[in-house]
């Protein structure tokens, strides 16, 4: 069984994620096993919010030219989770801390 912190591999930065917190919905790279359960009471158990919903999304794998020698490569394929947490609950402070 997993624990809830190998199911929840990193929390996912850019400008479109940093946009969508004043929403309240937190993006998060997930193990690629990982259903929207095991999301909702991964992110429930580590930050200590209530969430509201969970969408997922499946990345695929990207043909890359990699440096000088190797013509091209692949970037794994990889899942993401946006995360929305309910008005009464209280927000993660990872996030907070960034903006």
């Amino acid at each position: 069984m997993k624990t809830a912190h190998d199911i929840i591999i990193r929390p996912i930065v850019s400008e479109r994620t940093m946009g969508a917190i004043a929403e309240r919905k937190y993006t998060f790279e997930v193990a690629r096993s990982a259903t929207k359960i095991d999301i909702r009471n991964a992110v429930e158990e580590v930050f200590g919010v209530k969430v509201a919903s969970v969408n997922t999304i499946s990345v695929h794998a990207k043909k890359k030219r990699l440096s000088m020698g190797r013509p091209e490569g692949t970037l794994p394929a990889w899942k993401k989770a946006i995360v929305t947490v309910t008005e009464d609950s209280k927000t993660i402070e990872f996030f907070d801390s960034l903006m």
